[in-house]
C-alpha cells in the first residue's frame, strides 16, 4: 500500500484518485503478474521488438543501465530464476541482461526466451511518480510512503527534515538506525524482510544473486540507501543486497553510494556505511 503523511490542514483528497491512476498504468504496462501488461507481452513473444511507451522504455534503460553499472549484481533478466526459488510469475530461460535492449519506441530482445522483470526498480520508479502528481498539485511538504520505500517533499510541519527509521530484519528488534530525509531525497531497503521462507537453518529470500542464481546468503540482512530519486534508491539497494556483504560495500564504496548495510553478527546486527549515508543518520 501507500502513504501520504502531511500537515493536518494540506488537502490530501483530490490527490488521491491522479495518484491511484498512475500507479494502475504502471501496473498494467510493467507487472509480470498480469498476463495483459505489456512486459508479459514481451515475455511471453519472440525475439525481436515490441512497441512500447515511453515510460516502459525509460525504466528500462535505467535497469539496463543499473545492471552495467553494478557489473550484473542487479539484472532485469532475472526473473525465471526468481520463479524457479518460488518468488516470481515469470517463465524463461537464463538471465542475459545485454540481450534487452530499449530502443526509440520499442523493446527488443535477441533470443525468444528472454524476459523482463522490473520489479527491482518499478516501485521506485511509481513513488517518484507519485511524488511528481503531488508537486504538480502544490503540496510542498509531505512524506510519500510506497510499501516502505519514501520520498520527502520539502519539510515535516515542525520545520525540521523528515524523520524516518529503518526497519529491523531482525524479528521483534526496534529500529536500529533512523534516518533524516532532506527535501527531494529518496530511500529504499532491500533485505530478507517479509518475502522468505525457511528451511532448516537457512532462510531463503525474494531476492536472486545472479552470479549464482540462487537467493542472496550470507550475513548481510538488509540494504538501505539513499538518493536524489525513489527509483536510484530502489534500484541500487536491490543490487547491493545481491552483491552481498563484501562485493556489495565494495560496489558501493567505487560508485560512492549512500548505503547502509546491516550485518547479522552473533544475533546482533552491526552497521556499515558507505558514501554520504553518515551524514543522513541521527
Amino acid at each position: 500500500g501507500w502513504g501520504l503523511t502531511a500537515a493536518a490542514e494540506a488537502d490530501l483528497d483530490p490527490l488521491a484518485p491522479a495518484i491511484e491512476a498512475a500507479f494502475a498504468r504502471i501496473d498494467r504496462v510493467m507487472s509480470p503478474w498480469r498476463a495483459d501488461s505489456t512486459v508479459s507481452r514481451f515475455n511471453a513473444g519472440g525475439a525481436g521488438e515490441i512497441a512500447a511507451d515511453p515510460a516502459l522504455l525509460s525504466v528500462t534503460r535505467a535497469a539496463l543501465d543499473l545492471a552495467a553499472a553494478s557489473d550484473g549484481a542487479f539484472d532485469p533478466t532475472v526473473g525465471p530464476l526468481v520463479a524457479r526459488w518460488g518468488f516470481g510469475p515469470i517463465q524463461g530461460g537464463g538471465p542475459d541482461w545485454r540481450g534487452v535492449s530499449a530502443g526509440v519506441g520499442t523493446l527488443s530482445k535477441t533470443h525468444a526466451d528472454l524476459t523482463l522483470d522490473l520489479c527491482g526498480i518499478a516501485k521506485g520508479h511509481a513513488l517518484d511518480r507519485a511524488a511528481t502528481i503531488a508537486r504538480g498539485a502544490g503540496l510542498r511538504d509531505a512524506l510519500l510512503d510506497l510499501g516502505g520505500e519514501l520520498v520527502a517533499l520539502g519539510h515535516h510541519p515542525a520545520g525540521r527534515d523528515w524523520q524516518v527509521a529503518v526497519a529491523s530484519p531482525l524479528p521483534g528488534s526496534a529500529p536500529p538506525a533512523v534516518l533524516r530525509l532532506p527535501a527531494g531525497a529518496a530511500c529504499a531497503t532491500s533485505g530478507l524482510g517479509e518475502q522468505g521462507y525457511a528451511v532448516g537453518d537457512r532462510t531463503y529470500g525474494h531476492i536472486i544473486d545472479p552470479a549464482t542464481g540462487d537467493p542472496a546468503r550470507g550475513r548481510l540482512r538488509s540494504v538501505t540507501v539513499v538518493a536524489e530519486d525513489a527509483m536510484t534508491a530502489d534500484g541500487w539497494a536491490t543490487a547491493l543486497f545481491a552483491a552481498g556483504e563484501v562485493a556489495g560495500q565494495d560496489l558501493a564504496a567505487a560508485r560512492d553510494i549512500s548505503a547502509l548495510f546491516l550485518v547479522e553478527v552473533e544475533g546482533s546486527l552491526r552497521q556499515r556505511r558507505t558514501g554520504r549515508i553518515g551524514e543522513f543518520l541521527l
